[in-house]
């Protein structure tokens, strides 16, 4: 389920960016659901009031999204160095993934944050790591994160249920 939403203030020149949107618990908004605009990936709900809410921006040094490639099934970490509002970092991808620049980079669907498939970005340059034999890649956002306005909400409805059968048994 999606809500719309707009973004009454955003930052994106600090190492922890937040956005402050319009709606909140009266608008059924809570922690933790996802955030995305038709270009793809803003960020997370962080802080929820009656009538506001916080997301933590992907351009945030404490945002880490699963991300794929969009062609394979090799996926990784999606996080930020904090240097430009238009680059950000997917970590972890193996050596044997198949990839070349400009390749597109998606949502993962490995976590119940964003479902799988939702654009990122596309693939700027990348390097391996010789010493893990894994690739980090810069990846170009599809977002202008300096030039948001309207967001959508995602809600997963079978969050709960989820969460509960991958808990730890005790």
């Amino acid at each position: 389920m999606f809500r719309a939403a707009k973004i009454t203030k955003n930052s994106y020149s600090s190492q922890n960016n937040t956005l402050l949107i319009n709606k909140g618990s009266y608008d059924s908004i809570a922690t933790d659901m996802g955030v995305i605009n038709s270009k793809g990936v803003i960020g997370r709900i962080d802080r929820v009031g009656r009538s506001h809410a916080t997301v933590t921006s992907i351009l945030s040094s404490i945002s880490k999204i699963n991300a794929q490639l969009k062609n394979t099934d090799h996926f990784g970490t999606l996080t930020w160095d904090g240097k430009d509002p238009n680059i950000v970092q997917l970590e972890d991808i193996e050596k044997l993934a198949k990839f070349t620049a400009n390749d597109t980079i998606i949502t993962g669907g490995n976590s119940t944050l964003f479902p799988k498939g939702i654009p990122i970005g596309i693939i700027k340059d990348f390097q391996l790591n010789t010493t893990e034999n894994l690739y980090n890649i810069n990846v170009q956002l599809f977002n202008d994160m300096t030039n948001l306005e309207h967001v959508y909400i995602i809600e997963n409805l079978h969050r709960e249920e989820i969460d509960n059968l991958l808990a730890p048994e005790n």
